[in-house]
């Protein structure tokens, strides 16, 4: 079982057991920002999708709110996202980054969605509270060290297919459930920024408040294998 809890704006923390999870991808509204997405991957070797938006299930467990994520080699990345969490009774938003691991991509982009978690916020705010203003929210990620960062993304929801879209999409497919995380699929990434650093940090900022929600992580190499 794997449960997030989330801290809401009126200081109420609820706690969610992830029980579905879904990756969007290739979902700008722009046809521009999604050829722009497709040429970078493109660039590592990642065959073009033959329809987008795409929708990729991943394991409900990699699903996290974890501050440190393992990795096999130097070669995998995150992307700056929103996430929605369906409960009960409510439609929950936050801040995610998709961890990629960038050589299994080139392989088969389901494939590499199991090969790194969805690091989610541990805050979040209720989808009703922002709908009104929802394209105005904005995405902003950067990489480093922990201790320096160089911004590699930078944008706002109404670049991206909007959470209505695949509310209605799942609720299609019969996939709106309570417990289903969706991450939004990305905006393009600053040309000639190193992807493959040691930490990434995400934002999802409202300019109407100023409050802001981030998640963090360090990227961890794991040993060599003894085989």
């Amino acid at each position: 079982m794997n449960e997030l809890t989330f801290e809401l704006v009126d200081g109420q923390k609820l706690t969610v057991e992830v029980r579905s999870a879904l990756n969007g991808g290739y979902a700008g509204r722009s046809q521009q920002d999604v050829a722009a997405h497709v040429a970078e991957l493109a660039a590592l070797g990642v065959p073009a999708p033959s329809t987008t938006p795409c929708l990729y299930p991943v394991a409900p467990y990699l699903v996290s709110q974890a501050a440190t994520v393992p990795a096999q080699h130097g070669h995998t990345s995150g992307e700056a996202e929103w996430a929605m969490i369906v409960t009960d009774d409510d439609v929950l938003l936050t801040v995610a980054c998709d961890h990629t691991d960038r050589d299994l991509e080139v392989h088969g982009v389901a494939w590499s969605k199991q090969a790194g978690p969805d690091v989610v916020g541990r805050q979040a705010w209720r989808l009703s509270d922002v709908a009104d203003r929802l394209d105005s929210l904005t995405l902003t990620a950067w990489v480093g060290d922990g201790a320096s960062w160089t911004e590699i993304q930078r944008g706002t929801l109404g670049e991206l297919l909007t959470p209505a879209y695949w509310l209605d999409l799942l609720r299609r497919r019969d996939l709106l459930a309570p417990g289903t995380v969706l991450l939004s699929g990305t905006i393009p990434m600053h040309e000639g920024v190193d992807q493959f650093a040691s930490a990434w940090r995400v934002e999802l900022g409202d300019p109407a408040t100023g409050a802001v929600i981030h998640c963090e992580y360090a990227v961890r190499q794991l040993p060599q294998p003894i085989a």
